[in-house]
């Protein structure tokens, strides 16, 4: 009897390791989820303990075998996706990390930032890496560790210690040693790596004081990475990307001016931008992404902090819906023609505007506004941001957004999708398949074993619905033009001089 053969899909979160069952036919068969503890010694500080992290990620790997009766010669390759930014730091000649991994959430080196944005070597670091000064990324968590664990400045000095991002942490554990190695993708996230020559960046390291010997061998995004040797079989890794990337690339964003938007708690912007780099002038991020072989290319990103938690204010905070799905029902039923507008600056703008005093605001209301007006207005506003962001990525580029994919659990709001195409005029496609962040790597996986091709991955790809403009580009950019008046008055409502209002 001839056995079904299949990829694994690895996906490391920041709260929970899953593994994904993905037939050659690209069908989802199983998923196996587990959470794992967050730690938070101080505030602003995030952990994780990667012992664990590979505990559960192994865990639920064998949890998705022995669900499904599969044998391990049945699984020809295996994809990883993971957390960005987040650092591993462990000994070679034992194995183990040397403290707990600093999450991408944390803050702790925001002071080691600060005094690099003060040092000439500020300016070149953005230059090269594509990215902003920030405790974000990977690198200034590397120095806190190498300055703040004892002993790890002497195993520094000794060649004994290995800097990772989660998936590399991840292939030394699934090789057993045999390999330190990472992808373009997550390289691009650690302010050290230089994406315009492709390379770790000597006078970055230097500064920080971070031997070459930490850092992890670069390989595109679709290659052997090396071999799972899982119960006497040596199972191929083949994909490796970083989450937002490999949602790109799940959302088949292979040519300049393709973009996906994740709509989440807050928003992910990728927009594939091709093989020249460019730099923001617009306040976004220049990263790695991957091309249709899964080889390095550019993308432009922005993050909106306020997305989906917009609708939870509504149900949580102002209590006039019941649950998400309400918002679209309310929204239908709201007689105003946009005049009411809501910036929903709870946090401060990010991308393009980056101004963290401003606070949220509605305008235009009269008498006759109502909470349907309101609910109504604060949907919207998720596309307003969304316009806001993929206008600065096409003044970066010059590429024309040609049509915007979306995934997040937002997404099913059926009249968001419909006005978001309307102020973007363009479509707007949501896949039947949600999982695009584990289904990139299962195709990167796929491609290198030469399973699929790009051609069938777009064969494969099936739209749910496409959402298609209904109102013309005027009435599109007269609604647009009343929301940037909207951000300009909560912008200057307060400054960081006006605290004391």
């Amino acid at each position: 009897m001839k056995l079904n053969k299949y990829i694994v899909a690895l996906d490391s979160g920041t709260s929970s390791c899953r593994a994904l069952l993905v037939d050659y036919n690209a069908n989802i068969i199983d998923i196996s989820q587990k959470e794992f503890t967050q730690i938070f010694p101080s505030s602003g500080w995030v952990e994780h303990d990667a012992e664990e992290i590979w505990k559960v990620q192994y865990e639920v790997f064998e949890d998705l075998v022995r669900r499904n009766k599969i044998l391990p010669e049945q699984i020809t390759g295996i994809g990883i996706t993971n957390q960005r930014e987040t650092t591993v730091v462990w000994s070679k000649s034992t194995g183990t990390p040397i403290c707990n991994a600093i999450v991408w959430q944390d803050r702790r080196t925001s002071t080691i930032c600060e005094e690099i944005k003060m040092n000439k070597i500020g300016e070149y670091i953005m230059s090269v890496t594509g990215l902003v000064i920030d405790a974000y990324f990977s690198g200034t968590k590397i120095k806190w560790i190498l300055d703040n664990v004892s002993g790890a400045q002497e195993k520094a000095l000794q060649n004994d210690l290995c800097f990772g991002t989660i998936d590399s942490w991840l292939i030394y554990k699934m090789t057993v040693g045999k390999k330190h190695v990472t992808d373009f993708t997550n390289a691009s996230r650690t302010l050290l790596f230089n994406i315009k020559d492709k390379v770790w960046d000597k006078s970055i390291t230097e500064y920080l004081n971070i031997p070459d010997s930490m850092l992890p061998e670069v390989m595109d995004s679709s290659s052997h990475f090396g071999d799972f040797e899982y119960k006497g079989y040596n199972i191929p890794i083949c994909g490796v990307a970083g989450d937002q990337q490999a949602a790109l690339f799940g959302q088949a964003c292979f040519e300049p001016g393709s973009a996906k938007n994740t709509y989440g708690t807050g928003c992910f912007l990728l927009m594939n931008i091709g093989d020249k780099f460019i730099r923001s002038k617009n306040g976004l991020l220049t990263t790695l992404c991957c091309d249709k072989f899964g080889k390095a290319t550019y993308a432009l990103e922005g993050s909106i902090f306020i997305a989906g938690a917009a609708i939870q204010w509504l149900r949580d905070g102002l209590g006039v819906i019941e649950s998400n799905e309400e918002s679209e029902i309310f929204a239908l039923k709201a007689k105003d023609k946009n005049e009411v507008i809501v910036v929903p600056a709870f946090t401060g703008l990010g991308a393009p505007y980056w101004n963290m005093y401003a606070r949220g605001a509605m305008f235009g209301l009269t008498r006759s506004t109502g909470m349907n007006e309101i609910i109504k207005a604060t949907v919207d506003s998720l596309a307003y941001r969304t316009r806001d962001v993929l206008d600065a990525m096409v003044s970066d580029s010059q590429v024309r957004l040609s049509v915007l994919n979306v995934d997040g659990g937002v997404v099913k709001n059926n009249y968001l999708m419909q006005f978001q195409s309307d102020i973007l005029q363009v479509d707007v496609d949501r896949p039947e398949v949600t999982e695009t962040t584990a289904m990139g790597v299962a195709y990167l996986a796929g491609i290198h074993l030469n399973i699929w091709d790009y051609n069938s991955i777009l064969d494969k790809r099936k739209l749910e619905r496409k959402f298609i403009p209904t109102i013309d580009l005027e009435r599109s950019n007269n609604l647009y033009r009343n929301w940037k008046k909207a951000v300009l008055r909560t912008v200057d409502w307060m400054d960081k001089d006006d605290q004391s209002i």
